[in-house]
């Protein structure tokens, strides 16, 4: 048994196949069984279970994989410890962001950062806070990026960028010469949510509930589960939301869409970034993040 094997077995559990693993590490389906087989011998139990064309983890399955990803991490930490040392910042990084992080900041600090550091490959996990958050428990991630905070007990956050969201609306809307307008007014409108499990909608909960008032007395005509699918929506006149000026900066300038105030509402949030509390830090990640806070001019 050796850490590529772990490795193969990873991607099993994480694409749920066989054949679907052997295309993402390149190896023929055959040569994934033998790797499997081997880690099954090794151990002296069944690790995967083939269900139809499904292949899920069995209980010891589930066991390895959370210790199959401490172990490749640390490899990973191993490798980019020793380039530091050696004074070549150099290694695979892989952070994760929610959707306005992982969409608009981290893609334009990441070019910036491999500008300096060519010899740096660097994966972004793109999902909603939750979810994110579930592959930093998991040892997916290394750190990440996300519009809210939780009470994990495992999870370390602190505030990196400040956020300022507005009511977005359409150029050809009746408020489109408005700076501001009222809840109760917004509260009237078509409105387009962001789905469960989103940073940008507990920040709108958060808000709303500052005002004693809650986001299902919204009139809510869809509930769309990206930002991308919002700003669409907005464009084809479906419907009004609250979203990051981050999100919309190119239409804000290109006057396709507009932002406005909402009368004695903070839409103001922060991005978190968000560790788990017993990892270490890689160099590598040391020195993003120090790239990242230097950098970014979201404040």
């Amino acid at each position: 048994m050796d850490i590529w094997h772990l490795k193969v077995f990873q991607k099993v559990v994480e694409m749920k196949g066989f054949s679907t693993a052997s295309k993402a590490v390149n190896l023929t389906q055959p040569t994934i069984s033998s790797h499997i087989k081997e880690l099954e011998s090794h151990y002296g139990c069944k690790l995967i279970d083939r269900l139809g064309k499904q292949a899920l983890p069995t209980k010891a399955g589930e066991l390895l994989y959370g210790y199959a990803g401490k172990l490749t991490a640390m490899l990973g930490e191993t490798e980019t410890a020793m380039a530091e040392f050696t004074g070549n910042i150099s290694g695979r990084l892989v952070m994760g962001g929610s959707t306005i992080p992982g969409s608009y900041i981290l893609p334009r600090a990441i070019g910036q950062f491999t500008k300096e550091y060519p010899d740096v490959n660097i994966t972004v996990i793109v999902g909603d806070t939750e979810q994110i958050i579930n592959e930093i428990l998991n040892y997916r991630i290394e750190f990440a990026l996300v519009g809210a905070q939780t009470d994990l007990h495992k999870i370390d956050q602190k505030k990196l960028i400040e956020d300022d969201m507005r009511l977005i609306i359409p150029a050809g809307h009746p408020w489109a010469n408005k700076k501001q307008v009222s809840l109760e007014m917004v509260m009237s409108e078509p409105f387009i949510l962001r789905e469960q499990g989103s940073g940008t909608l507990r920040s709108i909960q958060k808000s709303f509930a500052s005002r004693n008032k809650d986001v299902s007395s919204l009139h809510i005509i869809a509930e769309l589960g990206s930002t991308a699918a919002v700003i669409q929506g907005i464009k084809n006149h479906i419907g009004i939301s609250i979203l990051s000026t981050i999100a919309v900066a190119e239409e804000l300038a290109a006057g396709s869409l507009k932002a406005l105030s909402i009368k004695n509402v903070d839409l103001k949030r922060h991005f978190y970034l968000t560790t788990h509390k017993e990892r270490t830090a890689s160099p590598l990640r040391r020195e993003f993040i120090r790239f990242l806070d230097q950098h970014l001019c979201y404040r």
